[in-house]
């Protein structure tokens, strides 16, 4: 998991799929006076360069946000953090998950994220500082700290999938913080792979029958020829209202590729 870099994946369509659905997510639960708290257990960094060589290689960047920003209503909230993220670190400059909340939510509310890499660390401190960061493993932080103060908030679980044990953990780790922050919204990405990985998992989700959870995905084309990932997917726990529309939304999007 610590030889992970998402440099190299840095606003593909699964970051656009995921990415776009949690500033949505963010940005209605911050209409409402009451504070947040937003947690993250796979923070990455704040901010990537789509010009880097990481972005250049793969070239998932281009086939993802270089393809469909302009294709987002123009009061889409995912843009704002777009031009945040720009303002930052210049017009090639792409904003990670920690920062589209940053972006959206307000004084006040509490931002927890967790991250293990030293060097991802590093970034997050540089970009976000005055964040409480915490260097360690994500899913033990966010089962110590929920519930929450304010119990209000969101929840994003974002591993890489590079160790085949988080497809079995990451459901249970979801069954666990729901059981104790019960009004909480809890978004579990994974990656939908042409050698069918995500399966069992899925399959476990269901199985949780979780009253109002909703599991959305969006298909797409390979980045590059033999690239195994061919859509994204999102499992929540407490959809705000209004979130399915907003996801149908995407897919009619997504199905305009």
């Amino acid at each position: 998991m610590l030889s992970y870099q998402h440099a190299y994946h840095a606003g593909n369509l699964a970051d656009v799929h995921k990415h776009a659905m949690l500033a949505w997510t963010v940005a209605y639960l911050a209409k409402k006076p009451k504070p947040l708290s937003y947690i993250e257990t796979h923070s990455g960094r704040a901010l990537y360069d789509l010009a880097g060589p990481e972005a250049v290689k793969t070239g998932e960047a281009a086939q993802g946000i270089g393809r469909v920003e302009a294709m987002f209503a123009p009061d889409h909230p995912y843009l704002d953090a777009l031009t945040t993220a720009r303002h930052l670190g210049g017009p090639q400059a792409y904003p990670g998950s920690p920062l589209i909340a940053h972006t959206l939510l307000r004084d006040g509310d509490q931002i927890t994220l967790a991250e293990r890499h030293s060097a991802e660390v590093a970034a997050l401190r540089e970009a976000m500082p005055g964040t409480k960061i915490r260097a360690e493993d994500g899913p033990t932080m966010a089962l110590s700290i929920t519930p929450p103060t304010p119990r209000r908030g969101l929840l994003l679980i974002d591993p890489s999938y590079e160790i085949k044990s988080d497809y079995t953990d990451m459901p249970t780790l979801l069954r666990d913080i729901h059981r104790k922050w019960p009004v909480g919204v809890l978004m579990l990405w994974y990656p939908v792979l042409t050698n069918g990985a995500q399966r069992d998992m899925i399959r476990t989700l269901d199985a949780l029958q979780i009253e109002g959870a909703i599991r959305h995905e969006v298909s797409f084309a390979p980045a590059r020829p033999g690239h195994g990932m061919i859509g994204s997917g999102l499992y929540v726990i407490n959809p705000p209202w209004g979130w399915a529309e907003a996801a149908q939304d995407l897919s009619d999007l997504f199905a305009r590729l």
